[in-house]
């Protein structure tokens, strides 16, 4: 018993790359136990998110050229903000999955996106979520016949398959922009290439990418990516840098023969501009190390950047140009995107606050809030006396109806302020 226990955990580093997982997936999806496409149920389900997520002042405020002022303040909303197509696809499936399955036990093998508020609301709906122990998923509590969701950033190979070994109906998420990165790493396996992924290692879609690769090593940013150029070009002490990179290589990785030859791929909720500036380090790096000519025998890079994350971080881009008191950044805390759009503010130095719901504002002119990098912590006396200009925006996960009700305990901050 404590055998097919142990089985049913996965890891999240599970060696799934041992399998064709091209031919895998292929199978997978002309299973009949397999779904990608919901089930007919569109028009009731956009119905009921437009009840729970959407946002009359939302709209007013798109109407009114992204702004709106109540008093002394004045809300400057970003041009582009909040679901993306590919969450709200999720997010609709899983409603159009408990509308089709009704009394069936149905699972989720992660947060179907990184909102609080969408999470709880799925549970209230007796949408249950895999248990991890210890970073292992136990899928020893799901039978035959379960219906198990796999969220919008995707789930491992070695997750698909022990929910198809069990005989689950699976229901597949997954965003099409992720879909995208995991067919540019199965190019790179084709031709024996390793797979430099701009990431997160321990975030799930990472991890799902990650699953699809022979050999990978993920970056997290532009400080880590830059040691692995210097290494391609000069070597270095080859302990030094497994230590560095610990859970973020595939196993048996040795960089002293596996960054030969190098594709480049990424995490779609990653500061674009970082990824391509990631991108053009290694093509310059390959092209130092063996010569222009031989570039295209030693590198790969596909444009994987998700359109929407790549919209969003345009409009904060040009939200921080503006002459703005403070920053509101609405996500979830474990949001990656979202946590970009918080960076851009604090580049430009400007106070900045990132919350994942109103409940963090108040009582009192006071803020509950995520800084960069640190745990949460509470601001007193956040919004400044007088008229102020506050900037807002949203990351990909986060529903309309949740950025309204921050902006209305702003508004109503402000105005029990101006009483006393």
């Amino acid at each position: 018993m404590r055998a097919v226990k142990l089985r049913n955990k996965v890891s999240l580093r599970a060696m799934s790359n041992k399998i064709d997982t091209k031919a895998f997936k292929r199978a997978l999806q002309h299973s009949d136990n397999y779904h990608r496409k919901g089930f007919g149920h569109e028009a009731e389900v956009t119905g009921v998110l437009n009840t729970e997520y959407q946002s009359n002042l939302i709209q007013q405020i798109r109407d009114n050229n992204y702004q709106l002022t109540r008093g002394d303040v004045t809300i400057r909303l970003a041009e582009a903000f909040g679901f993306c197509w590919g969450v709200e696809r999720a997010v609709a499936m899983a409603y159009e999955t408990r509308q089709h399955f009704p009394t069936e036990r149905i699972w989720i093998t992660n947060e179907i996106i990184h909102n609080p508020s969408v999470n709880k609301r799925l549970r209230e709906m007796d949408v249950k979520f895999i248990p991890v122990e210890q970073g292992n998923k136990d899928f020893s509590i799901v039978d035959s016949g379960d219906i198990v969701i796999l969220p919008a950033f995707g789930a491992s190979v070695s997750e698909m398959q022990v929910l198809n070994d069990k005989g689950c109906t699976i229901v597949d998420t997954t965003c099409p922009w992720v879909s995208k990165v995991w067919n540019s790493v199965e190019k790179h396996k084709k031709k024996d290439y390793t797979s430099i992924i701009h990431g997160k290692y321990k975030h799930e879609e990472t991890v799902a990418t990650s699953s699809f690769a022979d050999k990978y090593l993920v970056v997290l940013n532009m400080k880590e990516a830059e040691y692995v150029s210097n290494y391609i070009l000069n070597g270095g002490d080859r302990e030094e840098f497994l230590a560095k990179f610990k859970n973020a290589y595939s196993q048996g990785f040795d960089p002293d023969k596996d960054l030969e030859c190098v594709g480049i791929a990424n995490q779609t909720t990653m500061l674009k501009s970082e990824t391509e500036a990631i991108g053009k380090l290694f093509e310059r790096t390959v092209m130092q190390k063996y010569g222009p000519e031989k570039l295209n025998e030693h590198f790969m890079s596909f444009n994987t950047i998700c359109d929407a994350t790549q919209e969003r971080q345009d409009a904060m881009f040009e939200l921080v140009e503006e002459d703005v008191s403070l920053m509101v950044v609405i996500g979830g805390f474990n949001s990656s995107n979202t946590t970009h759009l918080q960076e851009i503010a604090i580049e430009r130095g400007i106070p900045s606050y990132h919350i994942d719901s109103d409940d963090r504002i108040g009582p009192g002119n006071k803020v509950e809030h995520k800084p960069l990098g640190k745990d949460v912590e509470v601001k007193e006396n956040w919004l400044p006396e007088g008229q102020i200009v506050v900037g807002v925006t949203s990351g990909a996960s986060t529903p309309d109806k949740v950025v309204a009700d921050a902006i209305e305990k702003i508004f109503e901050l402000k105005s029990l302020a101006a009483i006393g």
